[in-house]
């Protein structure tokens, strides 16, 4: 997120790594992203030096949970996360409510689709009872391919309930975005990815506060 929002990494004094490894507080590395409707707390390299330097810290996987229970004034907090299943996901999983998994639509990546999900479960049994699956939105998706289709077909199988409706399709477009340092809805708002993002954006937003008004 920090590179899709054009934040220059060699500038950055306070990042994620900092306020994990106890160097800082949460809201001193807070910035705002000049867009108004939200703010970012950034990150570079060094973050993955974190899962080496709380390797033996007491309860590591809280770092972050106890770190955003510092700060208020926010509607929504959204943790983007490392592919692997390491401790700054961990972190993540401990800290969240809801999980929103993007999912390639390619076999290989359904095989780290059940090993996500085996995490997910184990965190909510012993750490976080919270933890739920927002849902799974499917990206890369190419209608003219018949192992789109399939993939697809295959998680509503999966996770009938939790697919999210909306497809995120393949898109030179989304992956120019970052290179420029803007979001796809900056860089090429009339695309296709780009209403494909607000529409899910739109979804996820009916979904959660179904949950959240839910008794």
């Amino acid at each position: 997120a920090t590179t899709s929002l054009g934040v220059a990494k060699r500038d950055l004094t306070l990042t994620t790594y900092e306020v994990l490894v106890g160097l800082a507080e949460l809201r001193s590395a807070i910035r705002p992203t000049g867009r108004g409707l939200f703010d970012l707390v950034p990150t570079n390299e060094h973050l993955a030096g974190a899962m080496v330097e709380l390797a033996t810290v007491e309860r590591r996987e809280w770092r972050l949970s106890d770190a955003l229970a510092t700060v208020s004034g926010y509607d929504w907090i959204l943790l983007d996360c490392p592919p692997s299943l390491g401790l700054l996901t961990l972190n993540a999983l401990c800290a969240t409510d809801g999980v929103i998994i993007p999912l390639q639509c390619e076999y290989l990546a359904l095989e780290g689709l059940a090993q996500l999900k085996g995490t997910i479960d184990r965190v909510h049994d012993h750490l976080n009872p919270r933890l739920t699956i927002a849902g799974v939105v499917m990206t890369m998706y190419d209608g003219r391919t018949n192992l789109a289709q399939q993939v697809v077909e295959e998680v509503r199988r999966y996770f009938p309930q939790r697919i999210f409706n909306t497809l995120i399709p393949r898109s030179v477009r989304v992956s120019e975005a970052p290179s420029y340092g803007q979001t796809i809805a900056e860089y090429d708002p009339q695309s296709r990815a780009a209403q494909a993002y607000a529409a899910l954006t739109d979804e996820v937003l009916r979904r959660v506060g179904k949950r959240a008004t839910t008794p």
